[in-house]
């Protein structure tokens, strides 16, 4: 069975704490995790009211570091509704909101646009406050792991690794060159042991230039289709799927992105028919034991071989979400 692991990076957005566009946390939540708009919100809840009804589970990767500056309760306010329905909460951090803290918990004027501009004892220490918020917020304490940014490097890993954080999943190999640090490189499609804990990569399909990473706005429903499919006949350990709070909604413009909505909503209703694939999490112990089965133990992952039909179709797509909805 091949866990697809629907990753959403959840998080207020600290650009707009910056620039005083979204200066309160509640105007803050309403464009960037509710995603109000006037036919109807497209953030978290929504997301989960269509996992909901097709029976999948979803991974919310929550960034607690806005409590810096509004208290746990701007934590609390996401990290609740989706541990009431079932879904999981890990860890995700983004640290450029130290630099609009009055405190920190590392040394003071200590910022970085990365975590991999840090020390591994304060990236320790940032990862450690981080999940003590996560946890006073009624969530588990954290199995899972991933960067603002995707912007880790080993140190980040070693510091998981002595908080007993037993998963990354920082590391793109479609998106190498970027601002992940982790010396992993394009081949390395499946979870691997690395610097005291499990790497897990994000997906990954053949693409023009090398490889396209498997996330919500980056590949149309038949490519997402067809590199699912692909993976479960390779017996992949795991497809990793990166989307985000606000994935579906405009938030300069106010309004919703119909295409990228029509596209999880026909993903979820697709996953929900196909045998030998289902949703899972960090958390679900049938997840791990594919996450940590030795590599001999699984087929090396190869990506879904590029395609220019539906390279072309999704251009097509994506030129005409940009033009109406960009």
């Amino acid at each position: 069975m091949l866990p697809v692991l629907i990753t959403v990076d959840t998080e207020y957005a600290s650009g707009y704490v910056a620039s005083g566009a979204d200066s309160s946390c509640a105007q803050n939540f309403a464009r960037c995790l509710a995603c109000e708009t006037p036919s109807g919100p497209v953030g978290i809840g929504y997301q989960m009211d269509v996992l909901d009804r097709h029976g999948l589970k979803a991974v919310f990767f929550v960034d607690p570091m806005p409590a810096l500056l509004w208290g746990g309760e701007a934590v609390e306010r996401i990290v609740r509704p989706i541990v009431e329905r079932g879904h999981e909460v890990q860890l995700h951090l983004h640290t450029e909101w130290l630099a609009l803290a009055a405190q920190s918990p590392i040394a003071p004027g200590r910022t970085g646009h990365n975590f991999s501009d840090f020390t591994c004892d304060e990236q320790h220490a940032l990862i450690g406050w981080a999940a003590e918020r996560l946890v006073a917020a009624g969530a588990p304490f954290p199995l899972a792991f991933r960067a603002g940014n995707y912007g880790a490097n080993d140190d980040t890993l070693r510091a998981l690794a002595r908080l007993g954080i037993a998963y990354d999943s920082s590391f793109a190999p479609a998106l190498t060159g970027g601002d992940c640090r982790i010396g992993l490189g394009r081949d390395d499609l499946a979870p691997v042991r690395r610097e005291g804990l499990r790497e897990v990569p994000i997906a990954a399909i053949g693409a023009r230039g090398g490889l396209r990473h498997a996330q919500l706005t980056a590949l149309s429903l038949g490519e997402l289709k067809a590199g699912i499919g692909h993976a479960a006949r390779q017996d992949w350990a795991a497809f990793v799927l990166v989307s985000h709070s606000f994935e579906m909604f405009n938030r300069d413009k106010g309004v919703v992105n119909r295409v990228v909505r029509r596209r999880f909503e026909s993903l979820c209703q697709w996953l929900a028919s196909q045998p030998g694939v289902t949703t899972g999490g960090f958390a679900d112990g049938w997840v791990r034991d594919r996450l940590d089965a030795p590599r001999a133990a699984l087929r090396r992952p190869a990506p879904l071989p590029r395609n220019r039909l539906r390279e072309a179709l999704r251009m097509g797509e994506q030129a005409l979400a940009n033009v109406v909805f960009g």
